[in-house]
């Protein structure tokens, strides 16, 4: 499969789509704002997937799904650098710390949600690097990819929604006047407190986005619940100006405009 392009001319959900169907073995490598990801595949069914320098090692995938305690991560992180993470997984099954099965959730768990973030990602450059596999000593999973492509469609008519509310990042916001709205009073979650946290007409959404850490796909869902909830408006940064109207016409001639009014015309009701 020679395949490499835009992400703004395949969706991740297609590509996985495209992998699916012709159960292709070999790792997607896609390139974008959040650095290089990989995800392998193994005859069309999701093996391995890493976000940048992301820390993939089994200890960690274990910690982050609390399957072992902060302190025994550091402990394997030091004393089984040099061992691969079949290895460890043998060494941890026999000594009772965990179960074959708690290793192989932890591991789906965490692939599955790399791919999901990478749904957020709408700019960058994808290749397929046939037959290349995951990482040697990686343990091996196999997960279908047809739950995985319906939440990526799901997500992607969320984003297009989300796209035409608020089309530009460029745009600022503002408390919207409610007299005798205290906004503590009201329940927020974690990340709608940290994007009202920097509501100012000086600041961008995308800037706010920047310093929060939130890709596009989150931070217009956050500002549209905001919106929804009337607590916040769009508006044009301050120091900003209107833009300059566009010309109608691409001249300033009278009959010259006329004469285009009238081809346009006998244009629409040709059609």
């Amino acid at each position: 499969m020679a395949l490499k392009g835009n992400l703004r001319d395949f969706t991740i959900t297609q590509l996985l789509n495209l992998v699916n169907l012709a159960a292709k073995t070999g790792t997607l490598v896609i390139e974008g704002s959040g650095g290089v990801s990989r995800i392998a595949f193994l005859e069309g069914k999701l093996a391995f997937a890493q976000i940048g320098k992301e820390d993939v090692s089994l200890p960690a995938i274990l910690h982050r799904n609390s399957k072992i305690t902060r302190n025994q991560y550091n402990i394997l992180k030091q004393r089984a650098a040099d061992v691969s993470d079949k290895e460890l997984g043998i060494l941890l099954i026999n000594a009772g710390y965990v179960s074959q099965e708690d290793i192989l959730i932890s591991l789906q768990h965490y692939f599955i949600g790399v791919v999901q973030r990478l749904f957020a990602w709408v700019e960058g450059y994808f290749r397929f690097e046939q037959d290349v596999l995951p990482p040697d000593g990686k343990i091996p999973v196999r997960i279908d990819l047809e739950n995985l492509i319906i939440e990526g469609s799901r997500q992607l008519r969320e984003w297009e929604q989300l796209q035409e509310e608020i089309p530009s990042l460029d745009m600022a916001l503002k408390f919207t006047d409610r007299p005798g709205t205290n906004i503590r009073d009201i329940n927020l979650s974690v990340e709608e407190w940290q994007v009202v946290s920097y509501v100012n007409p000086e600041n961008s959404i995308q800037r706010i986005a920047q310093t929060i850490k939130m890709n596009d796909l989150e931070i217009r869902r956050v500002v549209y619940g905001l919106l929804q909830a009337g607590l916040v408006e769009v508006i044009r940064p301050a120091g900003q100006d209107a833009p300059t109207p566009g010309r109608m016409f691409p001249t300033s001639d009278r009959d010259e405009q006329r004469t285009l009014v009238k081809k346009l015309i006998g244009r629409i009701r040709s059609l």
